[in-house]
């Protein structure tokens, strides 16, 4: 990265600081009376009673007796708010790679990278949303992003606390209560301009925002919990009902024939200085590209994860990891020529860990690996994005500082290095472009009101 790059984004950076994050958001704060760190221990990662906050439908109006989320008052007949649960935030980064793409600077600075506002909070005594609408510089224009609406109450069986509701949700892994799965997974930030490995799981990212689903979930007793949701293709920017093209009459190529099943379990045991989740989740979607009838193609994906966290005394120990095996059957990618061959796999493990020191600093480690069937249609040889062997293989580690002087401004450093990409370590595109070529300094400024 070039100095006067470096200059230029710490002074902003310093001057964002003594100015008076983003999940973390203020509605939820107003609503509860609790500062950020009553749900987080740092954003956007959970603690127990965000969790608990999260599960009752983003509504405070719960009482635990091991949990301290406040009760609000009961309201009868029309149950209106003091206040409208509204939030943004406004980011700014910069993005420096190793080697620079192919007529680019070495670094690309963004103000703003986006802006997002929010609705966030109770709607009513059993109702609440994150609901967030995001401007992408890039694009120029506003669209939605992460939303997940929920209804949520509880009873009480054999002495046992037992929650039950509904999300309606657009990115599956978005309603899930803890951070070693997608949605909310590590890493927590990310450049939109630097580039990333052609393959992942369709579960990694590959719906949101583009699907609706209407599911149930429930937790028994504070331990065991399932949850499953039925997706739709809901192809923003295009017109309804859905005909497998967009408004230009172009082939999209992703369209799910008729509902994909998202499913999830897990066990958590929450202890007085400890908190441990294990699970496992999966989705299955078949898809017509470019149509509604016709050829499918079909995806699994499955596997466990997990989550630790540590209290040591005000600091907070985090371990968490994931693997997601993906089986493909792509016979309508193979009829149009899109592909090689029409079986397909891929396995994607990712670990990472993260000591918070207080509520102000964190520091973060994570690794990945994907690796998978290869194929050279698929994974075509392309300048910067493609594969010269046609292998998805891609692996490295991720570092992450994150420094919070004010519980509503987040300035993050991250780091990620590639020991291989899109199959190979040298000249991985066939173009004479290697792994770390891509390696990525990238650094965030974000402020949350």
């Amino acid at each position: 990265m070039r100095r006067n790059s470096s200059i230029l984004v710490l002074a902003f950076m310093f001057f964002s600081a003594m100015a008076p994050r983003a999940f973390a958001v203020p509605s939820y704060a107003r609503q509860t009376g609790l500062p950020c760190s009553g749900c987080h221990y740092t954003p956007p990662e959970l603690n127990a009673a965000g969790r608990l906050f999260k599960l009752m439908g983003y509504v405070d109006k719960v009482k635990d007796d091991n949990l301290d989320v406040p009760s609000g008052p009961r309201r009868a007949g029309l149950d209106l708010l003091k206040s409208l649960p509204l939030s943004a935030w406004v980011e700014a980064s910069n993005t420096s790679t190793n080697k620079p793409q192919p007529g680019t600077q070495s670094s690309s600075f963004e103000f703003p990278q986006d802006v997002s506002l929010f609705l966030a909070g109770a709607w009513a005594t059993h109702v609440g949303s994150f609901l967030q609408v995001t401007y992408n510089a890039q694009d120029d224009h506003f669209s939605m992003d992460n939303t997940d609406i929920r209804y949520a109450n509880k009873i009480q069986r054999s002495g046992k606390d037992w929650v039950y509701g509904l999300t309606l949700n657009n990115n599956p892994t978005v309603e899930d209560l803890w951070n070693s799965t997608p949605g909310w997974g590590f890493p927590f930030i990310a450049s939109d301009s630097a580039p990333t490995p052609a393959a992942a799981p369709l579960i990694q990212g590959g719906l949101g925002q583009d699907v609706a689903g209407l599911g149930a979930f429930t937790m028994w007793d504070q331990h065991l919990y399932f949850a499953g949701t039925l997706y739709r293709s809901d192809h923003i920017g295009n017109s309804q009902p859905i005909t497998g093209t967009d408004s230009s009459g172009n082939a999209l190529p992703f369209n799910i024939r008729g509902v994909a099943p998202y499913w999830r379990l897990a066990w958590q045991q929450n202890g007085r200085t400890s908190n441990l989740e294990v699970g496992i989740y999966g989705i299955h979607v078949k898809s017509t590209p470019g149509a509604v009838t016709g050829p499918e193609d079909s995806y699994t994906d499955f596997g466990p994860d997990f989550q630790y966290d540590k209290n040591l005394g005000h600091d907070v120990l985090s371990v968490r990891g994931s693997y997601v095996r993906e089986n493909v059957a792509l016979v309508a990618s193979l009829d149009s020529g899109a592909v090689g061959q029409s079986r397909h796999h891929l396995n994607a493990a990712n670990a990472n860990v993260e000591y918070h020191f207080g509520n102000k600093y964190s520091a973060a480690l994570g690794w990945f690996n994907t690796s998978g069937t290869a194929d050279t249609t698929l994974y075509a040889p392309a300048a910067v994005s493609g594969s010269a062997t046609g292998s998805p293989k891609s692996s490295g580690v991720i570092a992450n500082i994150s420094w919070w002087p004010m519980q509503n401004l987040d300035l993050a450093a991250q780091y990620t290095a590639y020991s291989r990409f899109n199959g190979a370590s040298t000249n991985y595109d066939g173009s004479g472009r290697n792994a770390s070529a891509n390696n990525t300094l990238y650094l965030l400024s974000r402020f949350v009101f």
